[in-house]
């Protein structure tokens, strides 16, 4: 199977935005998520937000990993120092293989905007049942980093050399 296409095929997304405190109306980074993904051609299928609380997150993350419907999984928040501060862990344990080189390649775009205070993020990303699943800062402004700079090009099927588009459900 060839590692590029020639044409955009559309992802089918759902984004979950974990926060004690964003109700739907102050989630602005889960609204950039999905405006920045329709923008680029994709489907948003689901939004979510849950607590900060290892379970819940996983339970949602888990539902969606189930879900044929569902090929891509933003998540923003819960991936810092503080003590709610789970996704990671969350997330860990569902995925089939780690893509270890999302959080390193966000780290080293994130310096460019914020330094040494980068090393507190533990943005992740892995792969759970053909779903691609990326989970970054709660802020928008990492959430731009993220999307802008790594996402956007690996969930699009034209991206060469490679991008996740033929490891994705279809």
């Amino acid at each position: 199977m060839s590692k590029a296409s020639s044409e955009f095929i559309p992802a089918r997304i759902a984004i979950l935005t974990v926060s004690e405190r964003r109700g739907e109306d102050e989630d602005t980074s889960g609204h950039y998520l999905r405006e920045a993904a329709e923008e680029s051609g994709h489907q948003v299928v689901a939004k979510g937000i849950v607590k900060e609380n290892l379970y819940a997150i996983r339970a949602q993350v888990s539902v969606w990993i189930a879900d044929e419907n569902v090929q891509v999984i933003l998540i923003n928040g819960g991936t810092g120092f503080t003590a709610g501060d789970n996704t990671p862990e969350a997330l860990l344990p569902l995925f089939d293989r780690e893509v270890e080189g999302f959080g390193e390649l966000f780290r080293m775009v994130s310096y460019e905007e914020i330094g040494t205070a980068t090393i507190q993020s533990r943005a992740i990303a892995g792969m759970a049942n053909q779903t691609a699943i990326f989970a970054m800062p709660g802020s928008t402004r990492a959430c731009r980093t993220a999307w802008e700079r790594i996402i956007e090009e690996q969930i699009d099927a034209r991206h060469r050399p490679c991008n996740f588009q033929p490891h994705l459900k279809q």
